[in-house]
């Protein structure tokens, strides 16, 4: 194969595929990029970590079609350190590739394309489209509450299903036991009789990268086991986690009669102020809630105390109760309105807390003993 790509293009594209690539693999093939330079022009380059896969195509002059492999992070770097505007000249023959750019020689190691192994879709029935801002509000306003802990993998990504509520709605959802958080966006057209599906953490993420780069709309193919995204030149396909996510409508409370509202910009400083001499462990912060005025304190055993008061709208009992700084700060990170509704019940029972009952996201914390 021999094709010349402009630098800034070879690089972008290779950013997008090499973060797929782990570091440290056992199977020397999957720290390699597949390059195909392709009969009618331009390059496809592919990636994958044997449970997601990306691939895309760029633009480039193709002198002779071929394919072959090459370490990712190895490219990257170097296409990384060339002079800015060049001409990257890639051709590879008997088990070699040769990047020429400028002055610049690099003769390179490679493996053969048949060895690369693809990901098999099968057939992805529930096809939809959805606008890149909606999966990126989706992404944002969930993606901190996923579980990092392996043993419960069911928890390792963003659920997402449809019901039939007064308008058929496109929920996500995710979930690490203290705090859960969800979004109800309109059903997109396609969606309906969607089966039930768990997006991975790795795949979330690489998702949400790709999204800064795509204007129009994303289209989303799944089945029970795949999911694919379309999104523009480039193709992301993941595996599923194979599990059931728990029905995490019951810990939403109903009941909370107790409401709170409150500017979440001076709550969420007044909780990073006084959450600075927090101990590590716990992060614990205890609300004080009083007519109009919540007290915000911190007793550390190493460090001391601390206190703030900030004035809220609250006419309800006096109540006190206690939450974990950071997660209390995730949540309040993504409200974006001028008022944050915080409703509670006891110093024991789940938190909801929204923009108000319109808004698309909602979120629930559980309390910790302080």
């Amino acid at each position: 194969m021999k094709a010349t790509i402009e630098r800034a293009t070879l690089l972008r594209s290779l950013g997008h595929v090499q973060s797929v690539v782990e570091r440290r693999n056992t199977i020397p093939i999957l720290s390699n990029v597949l390059i195909e330079a392709q009969e009618g022009g331009g390059l496809r380059l592919m990636a994958t970590d044997l449970d997601l896969q990306i691939n895309e195509s760029v633009e480039a002059t193709v002198i002779q079609p071929g394919a072959t492999t090459v370490s990712a992070h190895t490219l990257f770097d170097i296409a990384r350190k060339l002079p800015e505007g060049s001409q990257v000249e890639l051709s590879a023959a008997e088990g070699k590739m040769q990047v020429n750019a400028g002055r610049a020689r690099f003769n390179l190691a490679t493996l053969p394309r048949d060895d690369f192994p693809v990901i098999a879709e099968g057939e992805l029935p529930t096809r939809f489209e959805l606008p890149a801002t909606t999966l990126k509000q989706i992404i944002d306003k969930t993606r901190f509450a996923i579980s990092t802990e392996e043993t419960r993998y069911y928890l390792n990504g963003i659920f997402l299903h449809v019901s039939d509520e007064a308008q058929p709605v496109l929920k996500a959802a995710a979930t690490d036991g203290h705090r859960l958080a969800r979004v109800t966006v309109p059903r997109p057209a396609g969606a309906e009789g969607m089966p039930d599906v768990i997006i991975p953490r790795k795949c979330v993420a690489e998702l949400r990268k790709l999204l800064d780069e795509v204007d129009g709309t994303v289209q989303v193919s799944l089945s029970e086991s795949k999911v694919r995204f379309g999104l523009g030149t480039a193709i992301l396909t993941s595996k599923l986690i194979d599990g059931t996510f728990p029905d995490y409508s019951r810990v939403i409370p109903t009941a909370n009669d107790k409401l709170l509202r409150i500017d979440p910009r001076s709550f969420e400083e007044g909780v990073d102020r006084v959450a600075t001499i927090a101990s590590e462990k716990t992060r614990a912060v205890k609300m004080s809630l009083d007519r109009d005025r919540v007290t915000l304190s911190v007793t550390s055993p190493e460090n001391g105390t601390a206190a703030e008061e900030v004035s809220g709208d609250y006419s309800a009992d006096g109540l006190e109760i206690g939450f974990n700084a950071r997660y209390l700060l995730d949540i309040l990170g993504q409200i974006e309105g001028e008022t944050v509704e915080v409703h509670l019940a006891d110093a024991a029972a789940p938190t909801l807390l929204r923009e108000n009952d319109k808004a698309p996201a909602l979120y629930v914390l559980m309390p910790m003993r302080v």
